[in-house]
């Protein structure tokens, strides 16, 4: 059931309707980036915090995978504006059949080290 909630979300954040999205948090959903040691509690804060977000354009979601095992799962997802590209790995807490907790990381593209040219190959995109 996991994997179905949070794929409905992802569908459902596609909408770039967040308040619409904000139906698949509970209501004692918190958020938390570690990264940034960002803390969020409430999903009408999480709404409104996406709302504000400053896009160039509308947000497309693309789910690359979904992996659950009872009441967790994990997301990655490349987000896009159209003008920026992330990559959002997200932990998610499912409780009542609605997400409780995510604890999301947003992973910054570097360039491959050169000492790995002998056993890699650099490829446009990814091959799973």
């Amino acid at each position: 059931m996991s994997r179905e909630v949070v794929a409905q979300f992802w569908e459902a954040m596609a909408s770039n309707d967040f308040g619409f999205a904000a139906r698949w948090l509970h209501p004692d959903f918190e958020h938390f980036m570690p990264q940034t040691r960002e803390y969020l509690k409430g999903r009408e804060k999480f709404a409104v915090l996406n709302h504000a977000y400053p896009a160039k354009g509308r947000w497309l979601f693309d789910v690359q995978s979904i992996v659950s095992d009872g009441p967790s799962a994990v997301s990655d997802v490349v987000v896009t504006d159209g003008t920026t590209t992330a990559r959002a790995i997200t932990f998610h807490t499912i409780k009542d059949g609605l997400i409780l907790r995510q604890k999301e990381y947003w992973p910054e593209d570097y360039p491959a080290p050169d000492w790995r040219k002998p056993w890699v190959k650099l490829v446009a995109r990814d091959p799973f």
